[in-house]
């Protein structure tokens, strides 16, 4: 069929006040970079490659700094593929501020948590279990446990969330791969872990899902929550994002393979409030959240409120079709655009989205009317992230470009050359001003609203290679440095004190035919 290339124009409702205090949005120097600062005591592989594709991803490294800004830690998987990594990093220079702790047999670093003074961090990862263990899974495959230590790198607690004995009623689950994330609730005390498993006792066996975890931040005791945890969630999980709440359940949202995006706070599966309708093949959505390593900073809690941004990447909906398969409600629908397009909402709270939901009309030719679009253009965009600033109001999504792609797998990745990463700070529902383009700096792990409001992550610094597959095998590329990048608000004091502090390269204002924005290079 020939798809249609519009885009619904979305009205959008600004709060005077938090556009005001943004209305500048980003310049060259709002983004600070810090190359190749912390020295890795490891190798690291940094790329990953999408399940069927084979398509290059940013191998996550997760990143976590204290609430009162005084720790941070990064994890990352040892470049031979076993063993996780901690390393305390300086949350100001960004340099090593101590030894790795490493946890042995992790197979992905999987969601960090860092705790203030000497709390240390608690770390997902999964790992094989013991020769010789009772009900383990098959072949060595990995299940998913919880790590807590202490600041002085002992052991505090061990909690498995998935194997032998969890949820054994329903069936036992393994997790080859997590592609999930880990959040803390200093006001419940509880960790809550989402992330993908697969059956191999019980009905489910031999298929995909989801699991969302409580575990007891107190004693490492794992929880079953009425209406918060769950064995088994979105069918064939195609990303995730999860997010703390003041208690149970924390806010979620999951992409799956029957045709939606869901906010799944209050149901934790494959219901609730559609935020999106999504073109679908059996297991893959389009790499809506990220796709293989990036399920993380997709959701993104404002400070001192009760709201939710989230971003993700969408194909569009048109032509929607009952979904034969899972009955009245639920749909299926085929592209609108070849690429993908950057997208975000907003939540009034964990459980609500601002806004009205994704149609479930069967018939209906539109599919994404309530779409909020960031870009709309025939590019492919991927790897968006989302973080909020400090000031409580305004947020910064991220994504990477292929201006000229080729998307030869339907509701999976596309390749050719990359053309740049973007920042684009939102707020209140509306972008603000142009995004910053830099094509040397990449989303790489997770945003981190920093305590003096700005917002840092971690990268490699490489150059980024889009336009093939990894080679049969995997990536021999590694590294043993990580480099961190900060994005400040303009008007805002750390922007002040970083740009007396560094040297910003120059800025030139660039347009096209299709849009506009920010040149750092």
């Amino acid at each position: 069929m020939q798809l249609r290339a519009y885009f619904a124009i979305i009205p959008f409702l600004s709060s005077t006040s938090s556009v005001v205090f943004a209305a500048q949005g980003l310049t060259s120097s709002s983004l600070t970079k810090h190359v190749d600062s912390l020295a890795l005591s490891s190798a690291f592989s940094p790329i990953k490659e999408a399940y069927w594709t084979g398509l290059p991803h940013h191998r996550r490294t997760p990143f976590a700094v204290s609430p009162d800004g005084g720790t941070a830690y990064l994890a990352y998987l040892d470049a031979s593929g076993t063993d996780v990594h901690v390393q305390p990093v300086d949350p100001t220079t960004f340099t090593s501020a101590g030894s790795a702790v490493t946890v042995a047999g992790g197979k992905e670093a999987g969601g960090l948590v860092a705790h203030d003074g000497d709390g240390g961090f608690a770390l997902l990862t999964n790992e094989a279990l013991p020769t010789g263990t009772a009900d383990a899974p098959a072949d060595e495959t990995p299940v998913p446990v919880l790590y807590r230590y202490g600041a002085d790198g002992a052991l505090a607690f061990k909690t498995f969330l998935g194997g032998p004995g969890v949820h054994a009623d329903f069936g036992l689950a393994a997790s080859p791969d997590l592609n999930g994330d880990l959040v803390y609730s200093a006001d419940a005390d509880l960790y809550g872990a989402y992330f993908v498993v697969t059956a191999y006792t019980g009905d489910a066996a031999g298929h995909y899902g989801d699991s969302i975890q409580y575990v007891d931040g107190a004693n490492g005791t794992l929880l079953e929550i009425a209406g918060a945890s769950s064995s088994w969630g979105c069918s064939h999980n195609t990303g995730i994002a999860l997010e703390a709440a003041d208690a149970a359940p924390f806010a979620s949202v999951c992409a799956e393979d029957q045709g939606a995006v869901w906010l799944n706070t209050d149901t934790q599966g494959m219901s609730g409030t559609k935020i999106s309708n999504e073109n679908t093949t059996n297991g893959a959505g389009g790499e809506s959240l990220g796709g293989m390593s990036g399920s993380y900073s997709a959701l993104a809690r404002l400070p001192g409120s009760d709201a939710y941004v989230f971003a993700w990447v969408s194909r569009g909906a048109v032509d929607l079709t009952e979904n034969a398969w899972l009955g009245a409600g639920y749909t299926n629908a085929a592209n609108r655009t070849n690429g993908r397009n950057v997208a975000f909402a907003q939540l009034a709270s964990k459980s609500t989205l601002k806004g009205d939901e994704a149609s479930s009309e069967v018939g209906a030719a539109d599919g994404d009317l309530q779409v909020n679009w960031i870009t709309t253009g025939t590019a492919d965009n991927s790897n968006a992230h989302v973080a909020a600033f400090g000031d409580g109001a305004s947020a910064l999504v991220a994504w990477e470009e292929i201006a000229e792609p080729q998307c030869e797998f339907v509701a999976m990745g596309c390749r050719g050359a990359f053309t740049g990463a973007y920042y684009q700070v939102v707020a209140d529902g509306a972008k603000v001003g142009e995004p910053l383009k830099v094509t040397d700096t990449f989303v790489a792990g997770d945003m981190v609203t920093m305590a003096d409001g700005r917002i840092c992550w971690p990268y490699v610094a490489m150059d980024w290679d889009l336009s093939e597959a990894v080679p049969y095998g995997g990536s021999t590329e590694t590294t043993s440095a990580i480099s961190f990048a900060c994005m400040t608000l303009n008007n805002s004091t750390a922007a002040r004190e970083e740009s007396s502090a560094s040297t910003p390269s120059s800025a030139t204002a660039y347009a096209d035919d299709s849009s506009q924005y920010i040149d750092s290079e």
